[in-house]
């Protein structure tokens, strides 16, 4: 029998990262998720537990023990105790959820605690294999990484378990073979030949698993596979916000929600800038340049795949769950803090913009937000060859892409060409691929150089003339339509002396 339309409940997904369920497990399964499930079929995509600290949480415990693998038998005694520190770390989070539960609901405590366990001693053996060749693929790296989410997953179910709350942990650790096939050149050939498109199947077999898990609530991986060339160098770090939307795919979703410490997004770091504002709504594509110009806001090929499928995205606070925080709505071309309250709106600190008269109209024009990236290189080479630019650009990215190095912003003309690149990190790297670009003229580095992005789709067409002031170091990078010349303006004040401007690529941001 089907039921009737009017009783089926719309589908939610949401995705809680690892710091935030580290420190608020018990409100996120005590109170929000069953709060939505009482009006949603929710699908619930976890990243890997970690602390107060990054550098302490899960998934950088096991790139560590990949770095002990690696190093050989002279490090097995404390890889085994980092794998031992994982597992533990596990159990505790699990032995303080059953802690004060009697009777039959501490019979929910042994599966997952078995669980994590053997996955844990399979991970030990793994790795303590690995280090009689001393080196990991790229691909047994994501295997190791990927033990993160599941351990989550297992916590996050086991969790809601106890609160009477039905819950069945869902791993993708092997998706992309049953969406593909095992071999990794036909996994390989399938992305070159769909593209966006191979997120779409893996979407169709993760719906599959979803659906199989009713009327329990599927706690989902945010690893979803071992990709063809490795997960982490194909997607990013942000992999669990990817699995989160093809989640939202797959089942149609009303909403995607994107869970965090924060309230949203703002018109500035709220902590450098204290009259940042939020913004209850920006573009997807306004949401896409802040990510790449150094907001920590949403992965861009999450944003491809809303996008496609008209999935509104929402950016919520787990201290404050009640608030509306940001919606990032595919459909839409402005934001509301541009259309609804630009008069009660403050402005990025020294940038004043003018009526646009390039459309014909007396029409404020204001950024919607502005992002700094800090720890960037700018790198100046001058070519000695009879090369053209396009030879010459194809041998220095060649270079960058050899030392996994890359580019965010680039200007060149016929024989130069100058990048700003996120640094590497050490000054070895950087003297060695100062090195490798010497091969094809002369190599200027300059370090702790800053990209400075204005975003928004008010700014296109504006008009101005570029000015710059002297001293101090910043790269800046501007959206179309802020007003360039007052924007250039504040920096010259504040003494910021700037060395690359790129606006050409996107309409709506200036670098």
């Amino acid at each position: 029998m089907v039921a009737s339309t009017s009783t089926i409940k719309p589908w939610l997904v949401q995705k809680y990262g690892g710091t935030s369920l580290g420190k608020l497990m018990d409100t996120i399964c005590g109170s929000i998720i069953p709060d939505h499930a009482e009006e949603h079929q929710l699908v619930v995509v976890c990243s890997a537990l970690s602390g107060t600290l990054k550098a302490k949480g899960t998934t950088s415990l096991l790139l560590e023990c990949i770095t002990l693998a690696e190093r050989g038998a002279e490090a097995q005694q404390q890889l085994i105790e980092l794998v031992d520190v994982i597992r533990n770390n596990h159990l505790a989070v699990l032995d303080s959820i059953f802690e004060t539960q009697k009777g039959s609901v501490f019979e929910a405590y042994d599966i997952p605690k078995t669980n994590i366990v053997k996955e844990c001693e399979d991970l030990k053996k793994f790795l303590l294999a690995t280090q009689i060749v001393g080196e990991l693929s790229p691909r047994s790296r994501d295997r190791v990484i990927s033990l993160g989410e599941k351990l989550a997953c297992v916590t996050i179910a086991a969790c809601l378990a106890s609160k009477d709350i039905p819950a069945k942990a869902v791993i993708l650790d092997d998706v992309v073979c049953a969406a593909f096939g095992a071999s990794p050149d036909d996994q390989a050939a399938a992305l070159d030949r769909l593209g966006s498109k191979f997120y779409h199947v893996i979407a169709e077999e993760i719906a599959v698993r979803i659906r199989d898990c009713e009327p329990a609530i599927p706690i989902v991986t945010g690893f979803f596979g071992i990709m063809p060339n490795s997960l982490i160098q194909t997607v990013g770090r942000g992999y669990s916000d990817l699995c989160a939307a093809m989640c939202a795919v797959a089942v149609g979703a009303k909403e995607l929600q994107i869970w965090k410490e924060v309230d949203g997004i703002f018109t500035a770091d709220p902590r450098k800038i204290p009259s940042a504002q939020l913004l209850p709504s920006v573009t997807a594509d306004e949401a896409t340049e802040l990510t790449y110009y150094g907001s920590e806001v949403i992965h861009p090929l999450t944003m491809d795949q809303i996008r496609e499928a008209n999935v509104s995205l929402r950016l919520k606070n787990v201290f404050k769950p009640h608030a509306e925080g940001t919606v990032i709505d595919p459909k839409s071309t402005s934001s509301t803090f541009e259309l609804g309250q630009v008069t009660k709106v403050v402005s990025p600190p020294g940038v004043l913009l003018k009526n646009d008269f390039s459309v014909g109209r007396f029409d404020r024009r204001r950024p919607t937000a502005v992002t700094v990236k800090d720890d960037v290189l700018l790198v100046h080479v001058i070519c000695n060859r009879n090369t053209k630019s396009g030879g010459l650009l194809i041998q220095v990215f060649d270079r960058l892409e050899r030392n996994n190095i890359p580019v965010d912003l680039i200007a060149t003309s016929e024989r130069n060409v100058s990048l700003a690149v996120h640094s590497p990190g050490n000054s070895s790297a950087v003297l060695r691929l100062k090195e490798e670009l010497e091969r094809f003229g002369q190599v200027a580095i300059v370090k702790n150089m800053s990209i400075v992005t204005i975003v928004g789709h008010k700014m296109r067409s504006q008009i101005g003339v570029a000015s710059t002031g002297s001293s101090a170091t910043t790269i800046v990078t501007y959206p179309t339509n802020a007003s360039v010349d007052e924007t250039l303006a504040a920096l010259a004040a504040a003494n910021v002396n700037i060395h690359l401007i790129s606006q050409g690529a996107s309409e709506i941001s200036i670098s």
